[in-house]
C-alpha cells in the first residue's frame, strides 16, 4: 500500500526541543536587480544595480583588525580558512594574522579543496606545510574531519574564515560545525569571523534535511537554502540543543566568539557588497555559478542532466543526452516556473567543436525559488528517460542523492510515481516549513 504524503504532517514539530519561539517575521523587500547572467553571453532584462553607498562591506576580519585584533591578542590561535578567506581589500587572512602585533598563528586547517582550493571536489588530500609562513597545514578533508586533539593541542583558540554560499550541501559550514564540536569538547574557543552570505539573508528554500540523511554534505538540519550567514550558523550551532556533536554539558561550556561584519544587511546579494568574488572552489567561481548551484545543483544529481557547458558555466548551462536544448527549453518554458527565463548558448568544447546548451537565467530575483528547478528537473528527467531513472539507481548512488537532497519523503514519492510526483505540495510543504525556520533562527540573526 502507497503512503500517502501529506504537505503539513510534522511541521508544527519541526523545531520541537531545537529552537524556540518567534512572533514577527521580517517581510522580503523586492529586490533591486535580477541575478548576474552569464559572461560572453547575451544580457537578461535587469534593472540597474544600485552602488554601495559607502565602499565595500567590512568584513570579519576587517572588523578584527580595525579593532586592533582585540579577540585574538595574546592568544596561540588556529585558522581554518582558504583562498576565499580575504579582506575587503584582497589580502589573505593567514597573512594579516600572521602579521597582528600580539597574536601568535601556530597552525592553519584545511577544509575540502584544500588550502591552495584547487583539489576537486570529495577529493582527500594530505596534511601539508604553508609555503610562506612555514605552518603545518591540517587536512580536515582527509585522514580525519574534525580537527584532533593533538591538532588543537596548545591553541588558545581556533579561528574560522571561510566563504561559505549559503547553500546546506556546501561543505564549508559543515567543517565549521565539525571543527566547533572538538574545539567545544577540547576547551577551545571558536572565533568566527563573518563574511556575507553571497544569496543574501532573505531566500530560504528547499526541504529541510532529515536526521538519517547527516553526512559530510550536511551537518544542519535546515532548508537546502539556509539564508544565514556562516556566524549565523555558528550562533545557532553552539546555541541550539542538539545541533552538535556533543554532550550538552559541553555545548554549555563552550565559548563562541563571532566577529559580525559591518555595513552588511540581509536584502543584500553579493554584488552589492561591493567585494570582488574569489573563487570558493574550482567549479564555484563567480556569483552566477553560486545561483546556479543553489538552482540546478540537485537536479544535476544522478537525473542525466549535466550542468556547464565544456569548462564553462558550471551550474548555469544544461543539457541532456539525446535531447536538443529547444526542446528543454520549451519543455521548462511549459512549466512557467516563476523568476526564470532560458536562452540556447553555443561554446566551443576542447577540440574547437560547438557545443550547445541551455542557460538558466534569473529575471525576478523576488519571484525565484532556488531550488525548484531542480525538482522540475527529476520530472522531467522520468519523462526523458522512463520510467524513471532514480529507480536504477544503486545503493550508494541512492544514498548520494539523498544526502544531497535530504527528504526521504521527496525521494520515495519519486521513485513511486516519476514524473506524476506531486511536487506542488512538497513545494507547499516546504515553503511552510521555511516560514517556521526563519521566526525560529531570528533569534541567532546578526543583521
Amino acid at each position: 500500500m502507497r503512503r500517502i504524503f501529506h504537505p503539513l504532517l510534522g511541521l508544527g514539530l519541526l523545531f520541537i526541543g531545537l529552537f524556540g519561539c518567534s512572533n514577527s517575521r521580517a517581510p522580503e523587500p523586492a529586490p533591486t536587480v535580477a541575478a548576474a547572467t552569464a559572461p560572453a553571453a547575451p544580457v537578461s532584462p535587469a534593472r540597474a544595480r544600485p552602488t554601495p553607498a559607502s565602499g565595500p562591506v567590512m568584513l570579519g576580519i576587517d572588523v578584527l583588525a580595525a579593532d586592533n585584533f582585540a579577540a585574538v591578542r595574546g592568544k596561540r590561535i588556529g585558522l581554518l580558512t582558504h583562498p576565499a578567506g580575504v579582506n575587503r581589500h584582497g589580502v589573505a587572512t593567514v597573512d594579516i594574522l600572521h602579521r597582528a602585533p600580539g597574536v601568535k598563528l601556530v597552525a592553519l586547517f584545511a577544509p575540502e579543496h584544500a588550502f591552495s582550493g584547487t583539489v576537486k571536489a570529495g577529493l582527500d588530500f594530505e596534511d601539508e606545510r604553508h609555503p610562506s609562513t612555514g605552518l603545518p597545514i591540517y587536512s580536515l578533508h582527509g585522514k580525519n574531519r574534525k580537527p584532533t586533539a593533538a591538532q588543537l593541542k596548545g591553541l588558545d583558540a581556533l579561528v574560522i574564515d571561510l566563504q561559505d554560499i549559503g547553500v546546506r550541501s556546501y561543505t564549508f559550514n559543515v567543517v565549521m560545525r565539525y571543527a566547533m564540536d572538538s574545539c567545544f569538547t577540547h576547551g577551545v574557543e571558536v572565533i568566527v569571523l563573518d563574511r556575507p552570505n553571497p544569496l543574501g539573508g532573505l531566500k530560504v528554500d528547499g526541504p529541510h534535511l532529515d536526521r538519517e540523511w547527516m553526512s559530510g554534505v550536511g551537518a544542519f538540519r535546515i532548508p537546502y537554502v539556509h539564508g544565514l550567514t556562516m556566524g549565523e550558523l555558528a550562533r545557532l550551532a553552539a546555541g541550539a540543543p542538539g545541533v552538535l556533536d556533543v554532550p550538552e554539558a559541553i555545548r554549555a561550556k563552550g565559548k563562541l566568539t563571532v566577529i559580525p561584519m559591518r555595513g552588511w544587511h540581509r536584502a543584500m546579494r553579493w554584488p552589492e557588497t561591493g567585494l570582488r568574488f574569489v573563487p570558493t572552489s574550482p567549479l564555484v567561481r563567480d556569483f552566477p555559478a553560486v545561483i546556479g548551484y543553489a538552482m540546478t545543483g540537485l537536479g544535476c544529481e544522478y537525473s542525466g542532466f549535466k550542468h556547464g557547458l565544456g569548462p564553462e558555466f558550471p551550474f548555469r548551462a544544461i543539457t541532456f543526452k539525446g535531447r536538443s536544448p529547444e526542446q528543454i527549453k520549451a519543455d521548462l518554458e511549459a512549466l512557467k516556473i516563476p523568476g526564470l527565463a532560458y536562452r540556447v548558448i553555443t561554446r566551443a568544447d576542447a577540440q574547437g567543436r560547438p557545443i550547445r546548451g541551455l542557460y538558466i537565467d534569473v529575471i525576478d530575483w523576488h519571484a525565484w525559488q532556488p531550488t525548484r528547478l531542480s525538482f522540475e528537473l527529476m520530472r522531467l528527467a522520468c519523462r526523458y528517460d522512463p520510467p524513471n531513472p532514480f529507480v536504477k539507481l544503486g545503493a550508494k548512488e541512492s544514498r548520494s542523492f539523498n544526502i544531497h537532497v535530504g527528504s526521504t519523503a521527496w525521494w520515495n514519492a519519486l521513485r513511486a510515481d516519476g514524473a506524476k510526483v506531486n511536487l506542488p505540495a512538497f513545494l507547499a510543504d516546504w515553503e511552510a516549513r521555511a516560514a517556521a525556520y526563519q521566526q525560529q533562527t531570528k533569534r541567532y540573526w546578526l543583521y
